[in-house]
């Protein structure tokens, strides 16, 4: 009788989750575009994607972001949380400080840093930079520099939360073991790199993974922010792939790109689990 109550959760899961991506997956050997009937073209859009060079650019933008993103995400994650442990007065105010762009909408928090990045002399980063002499920077409408700064929204947002998970690992990290540390005569430096780092593995490798996913998944900030230019410049995969899929009504390549998207973050975390992940229950 108990198997009863999960009925509700296995339908959910069925029409939500398994239906979906068995649809998709037959999308992709179809030309559909929503209005009209479908026609079985077998792999005529997974080989269209090996050509098209946009799709690419979107890939290799996405990789970029994700090495601009990840590393100073989990770096400043993980400073806050040593802060916030460290035993500092009114710890609980700054932790609610740094923990509120997590909980602050998105198009608020972006319309304030497209203001701050403003590509001109209004701009509140442009004013403090002539303030020093230093020429207006583009920011936003530069090739070169609109993708950083997409990627210093998403750190600002997501770096709260990360805080989090650091500052639970550290919590339980038995107090013993630097006590011992302490009594060895082994400095601050020593310590982090001995004991807390390592016994944060678990932490890194959790951490690795959602921010590479979430990396990979980046869209409201172009979406908000950029367009995906200037020149394509920020253009990412999940932004092309809505263009392809919403924009164009070219449903049946969007439903490739979205695999090739699953591809490629199973294959980077398949990565962590084997480098990061590894014997990661330490405690």
């Amino acid at each position: 009788m108990v198997y009863i109550f999960l009925v509700p959760i296995l339908i959910h899961f069925l029409i939500f989750q398994v239906f979906p991506f068995a649809f998709s997956l037959v999308l992709t050997f179809m030309d559909w575009r929503f209005i009209g009937e479908s026609e079985f073209v077998g792999l005529k859009h997974w080989i269209n994607f090996f050509s098209d060079t946009l799709a690419h650019k979107a890939i290799w933008n996405t990789v970029l972001f994700s090495l601009y993103y990840i590393i100073p995400t989990m770096a400043l994650g993980l400073i806050l949380a040593l802060t916030i442990n460290s035993g500092i007065r009114f710890a609980g105010i700054f932790k609610g400080i740094f923990f509120l762009p997590v909980v602050t909408s998105f198009v608020i928090i972006a319309g304030i840093w497209g203001w701050i990045f403003q590509g001109t002399e209004t701009g509140l980063v442009n004013s403090i930079l002539g303030v020093f002499g230093i020429d207006s920077q583009l920011f936003l409408s530069s090739s070169g520099q609109a993708l950083m700064v997409l990627a210093g929204l998403s750190i600002l947002k997501v770096s709260g939360s990360t805080m989090i998970y650091y500052f639970a690992g550290l919590q339980s990290i038995p107090s013993q073991l630097y006590e011992a540390a302490k009594i060895d005569g082994a400095g601050p430096v020593r310590i982090f790199w001995s004991i807390t780092f390592p016994l944060l593995k678990p932490i890194h490798f959790y951490v690795a993974i959602i921010t590479t996913i979430g990396s990979f998944q980046i869209f409201d900030s172009t979406f908000l922010l950029t367009g995906g230019g200037p020149n394509y410049s920020t253009t990412t995969i999940v932004y092309y792939l809505y263009q392809q899929g919403f924009a164009s009504l070219n449903l049946s390549y969007a439903a490739v790109l979205s695999y090739i998207l699953f591809f490629i973050i199973l294959i980077i975390s398949l990565i962590q689990r084997k480098y990061i992940g590894k014997d990661s229950s330490i405690y």
